[in-house]
């Protein structure tokens, strides 16, 4: 049984991989067999994950870098190439999450918001493209959000991001499938995360007490939908599928 989802020898890049959804899905993919190329902003957190995943035994390699910037997202993907000699699976996980009425978005705020969560989806997907198209196999794995399909008060701006990051999953699908490359997305309901930090204890009791499960959901529930994603023959067959550990929050 787990050799449907082992991920032996593949070569994966997750970003925002310091924390929150991002390390779990490092944990697990290095569980797997994963050789990882791991990325984020915060150079400390990201040192001491790549230090858990070599003790799972995987190969690590780490990146600091700003996702929304065109040359950090390059050297991302460039530096897993340079290191495992290609890449097979990019999580494109890192994010941002801030709150504001739409009346007080500032043009910064939702400036800053497009770039980290939906323009470094387009970046890092990019530049990894032609090897996965080359070598005719390759798993995209884009991290999105339930608000992205159902928007959130007082979110006007991540849940655009999010419906954006939907959109161009299912639109690339339909562009590299006959590549045998898969690009699939994973839309979380509200997880017990860094990222909800700077949502208010009002709006996160008033959403637990909407979801079917009343509880926010855990990363180590949301880790095991990329490992699906990834792996092989379990991931075979979505193509530009939305994925939702949601605690109940969409039922499509």
């Amino acid at each position: 049984m787990t050799t449907l989802f082992s991920l032996d020898g593949r070569r994966a890049v997750v970003t925002g991989a310091a924390s929150g959804i991002g390390a779990a899905i490092a944990n697990l993919y290095a569980a797997a067999g994963a050789r990882l190329l791991l990325a984020d902003r915060d150079a400390a957190r990201l040192a001491l994950q790549a230090d858990a995943c070599r003790a799972a035994g995987a190969t690590v390699e780490i990146v600091q870098a700003d996702v929304g910037e065109e040359a950090d997202a390059n050297r991302i993907v460039d530096r897993c190439i340079e290191a495992f000699g290609g890449i097979d699976i990019l999580v494109n996980n890192a994010g941002m999450l801030t709150q504001a009425r739409c009346t007080d978005l500032t043009t910064a705020m939702w400036d800053d918001m497009m770039r980290v969560d939906l323009r470094s989806v387009f970046l890092c997907t990019r530049r990894a493209l032609p090897s996965m198209i080359a070598q005719r196999w390759g798993r995209v794995i884009n991290v999105a959000s339930q608000l992205g399909i159902k928007g959130g008060a007082e979110l006007c701006h991540y849940s655009a991001a999010k419906a954006g990051v939907i959109g161009f999953t299912k639109s690339l699908a339909l562009e590299v499938a006959p590549d045998n490359v898969l690009v699939n997305a994973i839309a979380p309901g509200p997880i017990e995360t860094p990222l909800v930090d700077g949502i208010s204890a009002a709006w996160k009791q008033a959403k637990s007490a909407e979801l079917p499960l009343r509880r926010f959901g855990l990363t180590n529930e949301v880790a095991p939908t990329a490992l699906l994603l990834a792996s092989d023959p379990g991931g075979n067959l979505f193509v530009g599928q939305t994925l939702g550990p949601n605690s109940g929050d969409v039922m499509p």
